[in-house]
């Protein structure tokens, strides 16, 4: 993989954006072998993880950009742990952070371990829209599945719905080590800016928030080292 010449033009997401199906029109843009949701399945999909809940409200867990951009119109958020998932780079992004010709990475909740981030409540009034800002964001590629998970804080426990990375997916990374994420992570840039912003944004955040992640912050490091160090030794 080699970085493009040219720095891809830079757009913002936003719900305005997510809603008019730009998501689908970018990942199709980049590659348009890659399998989209229609808005059917989406529907259909919403539909099934709905007919679950057991509340007229419901609530979201973020573990990456949701917490820091999330697009989306909530009533209240408590910081909040999961069991079962973690998080970490696991999914190649064509789009946004990174390019077809040299793709970045993006977070994902992966099985085992524990994740603390942010549980977001959306009125039953708002759910049907909000939500279908959230799939047209999380679930246009496939990349993600979404499951109900416990959140526990010390304020409450709420059952939520998580996107998890679907590991049948054809950018699901598998396994990577850490000075090859490093690596990536300090170079890919895309339409959304550089990958590494995307790092330290969810760091930044999670350290705000009193729940920082110790396993991304050393990645930060690493990254910062690397974007920091001489041309040629990167």
């Amino acid at each position: 993989m080699s970085n493009a010449h040219s720095r891809p033009e830079r757009i913002t997401l936003t719900r305005e954006m997510i809603a008019a199906g730009m998501v689908r029109e970018l990942v199709l843009q980049s590659d348009p072998a890659y399998t989209v949701l229609s808005d059917e399945e989406l529907l259909a999909s919403r539909s099934e993880m709905m007919a679950q809940a057991n509340s007229d409200s419901v609530w979201v867990f973020g573990y990456g950009s949701l917490i820091w951009n999330p697009a989306f119109h909530y009533a209240e958020r408590h910081t909040g742990k999961i069991h079962g998932f973690h998080r970490r780079y696991c999914l190649w992004t064509p789009i946004g952070r990174g390019t077809h010709d040299f793709p970045g990475l993006m977070l994902g909740l992966d099985r085992g371990g524990s994740c603390q981030g942010v549980a977001f409540r959306i009125e039953a009034a708002k759910v049907e829209c909000e939500l279908d800002i959230i799939w047209r964001r999380e679930m246009v590629s496939g990349a993600y599945a979404p499951r109900w998970v416990t959140v526990k804080s010390p304020a409450r426990t709420v059952r939520a719905i998580a996107f998890v990375i679907n590991h049948h997916h054809e950018r699901y990374t598998g396994l990577l080590p850490e000075a090859k994420i490093a690596g990536i992570i300090a170079k890919a840039e895309g339409g959304l800016g550089r990958c590494c912003d995307y790092l330290f944004n969810t760091v930044a955040h999670l350290d705000e928030l009193g729940i920082g992640d110790r396993a991304l912050s050393r990645l930060a490091a690493q990254v910062t080292q690397r974007i920091s160090a001489p041309r040629s030794n990167k």
